[in-house]
């Protein structure tokens, strides 16, 4: 632990006087950014003097035990909203004076809340260092954990554009209301009063505009699908795309565009695909249920303030679902499998259920069931990636049509495990020679199922899965998460 830098996702503080703020700060903006661990009792590395061991930063929480119980008192206290999520394990060690002391390791967990200090402001994690947001920031961080929905914000549509079809429809599978249309609307929390005028929601626009795309683009926003199919593996740079058929774009109300997309998407990969050059004609395995999970999370959880459309891109060998905006709540993509999806709208899905024939909407189970019948089919399982250095923000979802060997589940329990692998470990799983590992391992960065990391030799080329960054700080949680259990019994 003394080897490792500063980061993203550790810091090292002692306990002495004017520290506690300081942590507190960090506490927040572990919270606020992606998570980490403060190493507490540990001196920083530019304080050490010249010659002297490392050790000797090691000064533990017996430097102020008064100041450590405070800061415990004012973690549980000074937050708004309270911080969860925080897992405590005491160590012992040598302390830098010879005599026996702690070192305390603070897990913060990334939270799907956006937590202020009391009086001192909110707080967001740079690469070694804190730095307080701004009103903008918080807003916008609002939005991305899911705790703001811009679907619940009124937006200025004649209210006249929604007295459509698919309202009378969502009637027939809720019952009839009474008073005008607009009283409905607001019975139902769909529509608020501003300025003495009933206003709608930009949920009552997406579920029962018959183009809610074409209203919310005059505020900058979309709210279409395009369905793509491509000759080949990958998308073509050039004058003539390499499409094999032209684009389509999915508009309506939402249960419309769900239904289109669900029923395009599944007739195209229906008729298999010619591959090019080959002749050969392939088959789309991919369950069904599986592919519209997909499109109903895409629709139900993207962020509907951002002006880009949703993407359906179908392959020779996968289909990508790109849905604008990041995970909402502490989700990642090394997490989504289990932790299951979280409802950045909940006002859509609320709704949506009210209609005749609703879509299937599992209530955070829908992606556990994707991972599930995935694997029951012998596919790899859903790969998910997000997008940030982009001017629209995205998570893409890729569904591989192709059976996976029995050496990748092994391969990838041994990365969740043990972090990143190399040559000679997937030789030890797999029972093959080196060429063959190579093989596997560029075939695996192909699918980008692994990426490779930075390597001085071919030799020692280590892989690891996207966006499961191999840090100290990622095995010191694993150690916190495997001997704290909770923080009463760590402390």
């Amino acid at each position: 632990m003394l080897a490792a830098a500063e980061s993203r996702t550790l810091d090292f503080k002692r306990i002495g006087k004017g520290q506690a703020t300081r942590m507190m700060e960090t506490v927040c903006a572990f919270a606020n950014t992606d998570g980490g661990i403060i190493a507490i009792g540990i001196g920083d590395a530019k304080d050490l003097k010249p010659g002297a061991p490392p050790s000797a930063r090691l000064f533990g929480i017996e430097e102020n035990p008064e100041a450590f119980d405070d800061l415990q008192r004012e973690i549980m206290t000074r937050f708004e909203p309270a911080m969860g999520g925080l897992r405590w394990l005491r160590v012992p060690c040598t302390l830098h004076n010879g005599q026996p002391g702690h070192i305390v390791m603070l897990r913060v967990e990334k939270s799907d809340k956006v937590h202020s200090i009391v009086g001192k402001g909110t707080w967001t994690r740079m690469d070694a260092s804190n730095r307080e947001m701004s009103a903008s920031e918080i807003g916008e961080l609002q939005y991305q954990r899911g705790t703001r929905s811009a679907t619940s914000e009124p937006i200025a549509v004649d209210l006249r554009l929604l007295d459509t079809p698919a309202w009378r429809l969502f009637l027939q599978g809720r019952g009839s209301l009474t008073g005008s249309f607009a009283e409905q609307l607001f019975k139902i929390g769909l529509a608020k009063e501003v300025g003495g005028e009933m206003v709608p929601l930009r949920a009552a626009v997406l579920l029962f505009a018959e183009e809610p795309g074409s209203l919310l683009a005059v505020h900058d926003a979309r709210a279409d699908v395009r369905v793509m199919v491509y000759d080949g593996k990958a998308v073509l740079t050039g004058a003539t795309p390499n499409f094999r058929k032209p684009p389509r774009t999915v508009r309506g109300p939402l249960i419309e565009q769900i239904d289109a997309t669900v029923a395009l998407v599944l007739n195209e990969i229906a008729q298999g695909v010619t591959l090019s050059g080959s002749g050969f004609r392939a088959k789309h395995a991919y369950p069904e249920r599986v592919v519209k999970e997909a499109v109903v999370n895409a629709i139900l959880h993207r962020d509907y303030r951002l002006n880009r459309d949703i993407f359906v891109r179908i392959f020779d060998d996968r289909i990508e679902v790109e849905s604008p905006g990041v995970f909402p709540g502490n989700i990642t993509p090394a997490t989504i499998g289990r932790a299951g999806s979280k409802a950045r709208n909940p006002l859509l899905a609320k709704n949506l259920r009210e209609f005749p024939l609703p879509p299937n909407i599992d209530a955070g189970e829908g992606v556990k069931m994707m991972f599930t019948e995935m694997d029951a089919a012998a596919l790899y399982p859903p790969q998910y990636s997000v997008s940030t250095d982009v001017a629209v923000e995205t998570v893409t979802l890729t569904l591989l049509n192709e059976e996976r060997p029995a050496a990748w589940a092994q391969v990838s329990d041994w990365i969740d495990r043990n972090g990143p692998i190399a040559n000679r470990h997937l030789r030890d799983i797999a029972g093959v020679d080196t060429l063959e590992a190579s093989r596997m391992l560029r075939n695996w960065v192909a699918q980008r199922l692994l990426v490779a990391l930075p390597a001085a030799s071919r030799q020692q080329a280590r892989y690891t899965k996207p966006q499961k960054p191999p840090t100290e700080p990622d095995s010191l949680s694993n150690t916190v998460d495997n001997e704290s259990g909770n923080s009463e019994k760590s402390l």
